[in-house]
């Protein structure tokens, strides 16, 4: 995969096989690491699927597009949060904190 409209999707038995580990409660019990930028918490491995497809940044052929474009997205997702710099939410503040928070962070 590259950019969004280029490459091509997971194949369905993989997406079936993590369909399949939903319902199961196997995502539950399966190891995680936190991708860059955003802090996504992705599993590193599932019964069935190719570890290497569970993180995006393995699907692109091209590593230094895939960190500009996420880092292109980051900024705009900042862009946007920077709105909620300029309220307060809750008696204290803290949902505001909590809010800008879960923007990206780098």
């Amino acid at each position: 995969m590259n950019s969004y409209g280029s490459g091509s999707r997971i194949k369905l038995a993989y997406t079936r096989k993590i369909i399949d580990a939903i319902h199961s409660g196997a995502l539950l019990k399966a190891e995680y690491k936190k991708t860059e930028v955003f802090g996504l918490e992705i599993p590193t491995a599932l019964e069935g699927v190719p570890s290497e497809i569970l993180d995006p940044v393995n699907t692109w052929p091209n590593k230094k597009a895939h960190k500009d474009t996420l880092l292109k997205l980051g900024g705009l997702f900042r862009k946007n949060f920077e709105v909620f710099t300029n309220y307060k939410i809750g008696s204290d503040s803290n949902l505001t904190e909590e809010i800008l928070a879960a923007g990206p962070n780098f």
